[in-house]
């Protein structure tokens, strides 16, 4: 058991040099050693799509095209969570489609609230966004960084802010 610890420790070490001379970053373990897209497969997401080993993907999670999924993001598909083609996901987004509010506060109850979550094509979600269950994100919409979604954004609208709130016109509108 040493000797096949030594040797994974030996592989990490060479990956992670590896990983910096090519691209100057360092990335854990199970991205190192899994296929972004393989990942994507094995969930049934849409041709082109990547998703890193460390995305937390709970439930009914439906995924377009050309989706890239970034690092530590929580997909909470319980209520049912859609997303489109040609979506960018950065790091850190949680995209909800479930809260345990009620439940909580009425010491077990109330039910867990369920609601579909829905992000439309060509969407971009900034890093460390927050989308709570039951919002819709129409088409082309673009969400600033570190924002908390708990309403409705329409196609082609810019949203951010906490909580996130629509600034300009949308996008050929």
């Amino acid at each position: 058991m040493n000797e096949l610890i030594e040797r994974l420790r030996q592989a990490y070490r060479e990956l992670q040099e590896t990983q910096r001379q090519r691209w100057q970053r360092r990335a854990s373990f199970g991205d190192l050693i899994s296929d972004r897209s393989e990942n994507a497969r094995t969930y049934g997401f849409g041709e082109g799509t990547t998703c890193y080993d460390n995305v937390l993907i709970l439930g009914a999670v439906s995924v377009g095209r050309h989706v890239w999924i970034g690092p530590n993001v929580i997909l909470d598909g319980s209520g049912g969570l859609t997303i489109g083609d040609y979506v960018s996901i950065s790091a850190g987004v949680q995209i909800y489609s479930h809260d345990t509010v009620a439940w909580a506060t009425s010491g077990g109850t109330a039910p867990i609230a369920h609601a579909a979550t829905g992000i439309g094509s060509h969407v971009y979600i900034g890093p460390g966004a927050v989308i709570q269950m039951g919002v819709s994100i129409g088409d082309g919409a673009v969400i600033g960084a570190l924002s908390f979604v708990n309403s409705d954004v329409p196609a082609g609208a810019r949203a951010f802010g906490n909580p996130a709130r629509l600034h300009g016109q949308p996008a050929g509108r």
